[in-house]
């Protein structure tokens, strides 16, 4: 089936209001390859802010009916390893938790974008009381099928449309979300108030400083591509947006909200042998790997 498609305008960073962007290449409605030349399709600008290193498409790309890209099977979207709910995974999750929170019993969660429900699975084995926000009915109903989800705490429906009374969250997780909607600081605004004068909000977003992303354009550069492989708002995955550090720092400053603490995640490099792990080494030693986790609590609440 066809998609039909809003080209919006951008006109400022949606991170921090600028208004100085730096163009840095095009890309494809599909996997660009080693080659995008040979390639045909339909292809959108990108552009990095000088202030605060947000990267995004302008013009910005709006399906007309959200769930052309979203209300889809979840086995049509993820990959078959993201419903494994391993205790690797668990445990992850558990041993950064615990930084943070030294007792968890009792205490109240909300997962934004809660797929399948892997992480209100962890948080309930902690002892939280867990909530999450899926807006896919398709992942809402494996969620409550294969993992045992109550009906009565996912709610489905997207962030924007959902409201609740301030205070009411001390950890909200919002992992895998920024990047595909259409007004990210919007959405930090929003979920601000929900959280508690001591609770912690994780974002882990894409980075606009990824390595591999880095040497990928270089290449293209190279060859003289007028290509990059930032973001896909035309294709799977649908991200619209990647992040630095410094996105955040901004934003706090007009959404009432404080970077305590980041951490960056390597993933896959996509090679192999001692290619791979040069490029992990330099990663980890550099912060330039795939993702970003930003650590955040609300303003004057240290």
């Amino acid at each position: 089936m066809p998609i039909t498609y809003e080209f919006s305008e951008i006109t400022s960073c949606n991170m921090c209001g600028s208004s100085d962007f730096k163009r840095i290449g095009n890309r494809l409605n599909k996997t660009q390859g080693l080659n995008p030349k040979k390639k045909f399709g339909i292809s959108v600008t990108v552009f990095r802010c000088k202030n605060c290193g947000l990267v995004f498409s302008n013009p910005l790309v709006i399906p007309i009916d959200i769930a052309d890209h979203y209300d889809v099977p979840p086995e049509e979207y993820w990959h078959s390893d993201y419903f494994k709910t391993d205790d690797g995974f668990l445990e992850r999750n558990r041993v950064w938790l615990k930084r943070y929170f030294s007792d968890t019993k009792g205490l109240k969660s909300l997962d934004i974008g809660a797929g399948v429900g892997k992480m209100m699975l962890t948080l309930e084995a902690m002892g939280f009381d867990s909530y999450g926000i899926e807006p896919s009915e398709a992942f809402c109903k494996m969620a409550e099928s294969k993992n045992n989800i109550q009906h009565e705490k996912l709610i489905c429906k997207s962030v924007e449309d959902c409201t609740f009374p301030e205070n009411t969250f001390d950890f909200i997780n919002l992992s895998a979300v920024l990047e595909h909607v259409y007004d990210p600081s919007s959405v930090m605004k929003k979920i601000i108030p929900w959280l508690k004068p001591e609770g912690i909000i994780w974002v882990e977003v894409p980075s606009s400083k990824w390595l591999i992303g880095k040497l990928v354009n270089l290449y293209y550069d190279l060859r003289c591509f007028d290509y990059v492989t930032n973001l896909s708002p035309l294709h799977k995955p649908y991200h619209l947006y990647e992040f630095a550090e410094k996105s955040f720092e901004q934003n706090g400053k007009i959404n009432n909200f404080e970077l305590f603490h980041v951490d960056y995640f390597i993933c896959k490099t996509y090679t192999h042998g001692m290619v791979d792990r040069l490029l992990k080494y330099v990663m980890r030693k550099t912060n330039t790997g795939m993702e970003i986790r930003a650590c955040i609590k609300k303003k004057n609440t240290f």
